[in-house]
């Protein structure tokens, strides 16, 4: 299992699992990629990297999440594999994906931001949790 659709009111909260943080960071932006799109029918046809720094894991998650959003509005590619790597206060990311089809990805719901509500990466368990302005 790769995330759950947590309960929210006004918004969409997913909480993302994985064996490591970096596992679960490519997790939960599948999982928001999934919020918007099927995410299970994006094929690995376009490779982008992605780079983004952060002062703790916390914003290093809000600037990945971030960036990929970025991604999806002004290129319009979806994406569905991340292969995550953390060093210190940085993150890349190899991210694979094609551009969108609404014919073929099925778009669901339009995310407008992702937020620092709420949000938590928990070393321990690992896990992270994430709430997406909707």
């Amino acid at each position: 299992m790769r995330y759950n659709l947590l309960e929210h009111t006004a918004d969409s909260m997913i909480k993302a699992f994985g064996s490591t943080v970096e596992e679960c960071f490519g997790n939960a932006a599948y999982g928001m990629f999934d919020q918007m799109i099927d995410a299970s029918r994006v094929e690995p046809k376009r490779k982008v990297n992605i780079e983004v720094t952060g002062d703790d894991l916390d914003s290093l998650l809000y600037n990945f999440l971030s960036e990929l959003l970025f991604i999806f509005d002004a290129k319009k590619l979806v994406l569905a594999e991340f292969e995550v790597r953390i060093r210190d206060h940085a993150l890349s990311c190899t991210a694979r994906g094609e551009p969108f089809d609404p014919r073929k990805h099925a778009p669901k719901k339009e995310i407008k931001a992702v937020t620092y509500h709420m949000l938590e990466v928990d070393e321990r368990e690992p896990s992270v949790t994430v709430l997406f302005d909707i």
